[in-house]
């Protein structure tokens, strides 16, 4: 692949099968042993959605002995564990440190986290695409991974992972994906921004919020140093870098003026992203089209209004109006 044809350098990988390398998985942590994350356990711009209760046993399977597929049970991860910087879920499996770092040093990878996304993709979803990033553990094959060649500045790998978060981006994967699987000759053909998109201007706006929304746990501080070594250069961040507080409204903000500039550097205009965010808001309520209607639901649900749709098109206005840096 010419470097036209992918100018991050990404290449691909699915570190461990759930099932052919079922042999190397342990059932409980012990020396020398990483989680194995799932992709059930990922959410967007969050390493800490899912987290499977403690196994009944306690006792880690001798080696070579092949868990039994399906054991044990998943939860989402209360906010008060969120609010926890010191808080880390519990996998189902472990895995060998050794055999994480043999296959990740075989690719060429020495960074101290991994980036990667959903392989399923479902109509009750509300986002298609889940991408996140997570720390130098183990990965099941659903939680396929996205490996960089080395780039000089680092702050581009947050401003990567903030356009596969974004509802603009995500808009064009729904047309993209038919069935339940976001394959990986689909994922090539999502229109990502290229790195040297991003001017200074741009990644002064964007990694910031990046860097607050994922950097929420002590396990991320590997992440947080190479993304955030320029920001506390530059005397925006004051050292020693430490998680932000997980607080569900600065996020929903955060995220909203992350989804209106994306929007602009796609060239959209404001009626464009009102058209992604809900259709019928621009075409009038027969119109036979939807996009987010889960989203939307949720939050109507929630919150007794579109949330989402209301924090979006305000970011937007206020960076049409120069209020927002």
């Amino acid at each position: 692949m010419t470097s036209a044809a992918n100018p991050w350098g990404i290449s691909f990988m699915a570190m461990m099968h759930m099932s052919n390398d079922s042999h190397l998985f342990a059932d409980a942590p012990g020396p020398g042993l990483l989680p194995l994350y799932e992709a059930k356990m990922i959410h967007q711009f969050d390493h800490r959605w899912a987290t499977y209760l403690p196994s009944p046993s306690g006792k880690s399977k001798a080696r070579g002995a092949k868990p039994a597929g399906g054991e044990g049970t998943s939860r989402d991860v209360t906010l008060a564990e969120k609010s926890d910087p010191h808080f880390t879920v519990t996998p189902r499996y472990w895995v060998s440190e050794a055999e994480v770092n043999e296959r990740l040093d075989n690719k060429g990878w020495t960074r101290g986290w991994l980036m990667g996304w959903r392989d399923i993709c479902r109509a009750t979803d509300e986002r298609t695409v889940i991408a996140a990033v997570v720390p130098r553990v183990g990965v099941g094959n659903q939680m396929p991974l996205m490996l960089f060649t080395e780039r000089e500045n680092s702050q581009q790998y947050a401003a990567l992972l903030a356009n596969l978060c974004t509802l603009t981006f995500d808009f064009v994967a729904r047309h993209k994906t038919g069935g339940t699987h976001m394959n990986y000759f689909i994922y090539k053909q999502l229109p990502v921004l290229p790195p040297d998109n991003y001017t200074e201007a741009d990644l002064h706006f964007i990694v910031p919020r990046v860097l607050e929304l994922t950097y929420t746990a002590h396990d991320l501080a590997p992440w947080a140093e190479d993304v955030g070594a320029t920001l506390v250069a530059q005397g925006r961040i004051n050292p020693p870098l430490q998680p932000y507080p997980w607080n569900p409204d600065r996020r929903a903000l955060l995220r909203a003026e992350l989804d209106a500039y994306y929007a602009k550097l796609y060239g959209l205009t404001r009626e464009e992203l009102r058209y992604i965010l809900d259709p019928a808001d621009v075409m009038g309520e027969d119109y036979p089209s939807e996009t987010f209607r889960v989203l939307k639901n949720r939050e109507l649900k929630e919150f007794g209004e579109y949330r989402t749709q209301r924090l979006v098109l305000a970011a937007w206005d206020r960076l049409q109006n120069g209020e927002l840096v």
